[in-house]
C-alpha cells in the first residue's frame, strides 16, 4: 500500500472540490429557467445532468493530482 501524499492544501484543490456542489446548490436558483430549452427539455434540468456527468470528471482531476490512483 502506498503511503499517503503530504497534506497540501492548495486553494486550487479546494475550488475543484468545491465548484461542482456549488453548481448543483448554489447557483441553481440562479439558472432555474424554463426557457431557453435545449432539445425540448427546460434549461435547469441540463444543468444538473450537465453537471451530474462533469462531476467525476473534477473529482477524477482532484484524485489524481493527490496521486491517490
Amino acid at each position: 500500500m502506498r503511503p499517503a501524499p503530504p497534506s497540501d492544501s492548495s486553494p486550487l484543490r479546494l475550488l475543484l472540490a468545491i465548484v461542482p456542489v456549488a453548481a448543483l446548490t448554489v447557483a441553481l436558483p440562479f439558472v432555474d429557467h424554463l426557457e431557453p430549452r435545449i432539445a425540448g427539455v427546460p434549461f435547469v434540468l441540463c444543468w444538473i445532468v450537465a453537471w451530474a456527468i462533469a462531476t467525476p470528471g473534477f473529482l477524477w482531476v482532484l484524485g489524481r493530482w493527490e496521486r491517490r490512483w
